[in-house]
């Protein structure tokens, strides 16, 4: 048995490019339960960026997936945020052996340009399974979702749930 792949649901990888608060909770919602390692966080201070490589459930193929009758998919996909001026976290380590499970994606602009420029200076704020948070302090709204391979059918064969 091989991978499925992008060809067999008629799609495309996924590359997508937040500039607002309105696509940032798209790619919140498409990034939702991505899992990574500690060692699949990478900030690069000289080139303001920060990128996560994600396991990414592909959200977008779940009710087809559902409806054909065959297994759920992940893709890895890389996370990449830009004009990123500092970053800290709460509960993560950056151990290779980690494994967290990210939940949400959220943006606040600075209270001084709240109104005048909703994506402008503010803070990015990654959510993840268990209390841990990573904050990034950024000048401009600007991240980027791009899947890198082709799916993979997940390994635990299930979707994942959030009960109420």
């Amino acid at each position: 048995m091989s991978d499925a792949t992008f060809e067999d649901g008629a799609q495309k990888p996924l590359r997508l490019i937040a500039r607002d608060s309105a696509d940032l909770r798209i790619l919140s919602a498409l990034a939702q339960d991505a899992v990574l390692t500690g060692s699949d966080l990478r900030y690069a201070k000289n080139r303001r960026r920060f990128s996560l490589l994600l396991n990414r459930f592909r959200w977008e193929d779940e009710s087809q997936a559902r409806a054909a009758g065959r297994q759920f998919e992940r893709v890895r996909a890389v996370l990449d945020f830009g004009d990123v001026t500092a970053v800290s976290h709460q509960g993560l380590s950056r151990e290779e052996d980690t494994v967290l499970s990210l939940l949400s994606i959220d943006y606040t602009p600075d209270a001084e340009t709240a109104e005048g420029d909703p994506a402008g200076p503010g803070r990015v704020v990654l959510t993840f399974a268990g209390d841990g948070a990573l904050a990034l302090t950024v000048e401009c709204l600007e991240v980027e979702l791009s899947d890198v391979t082709r799916p993979y059918a997940a390994p635990s064969r299930q979707a994942p749930r959030h009960p109420d």
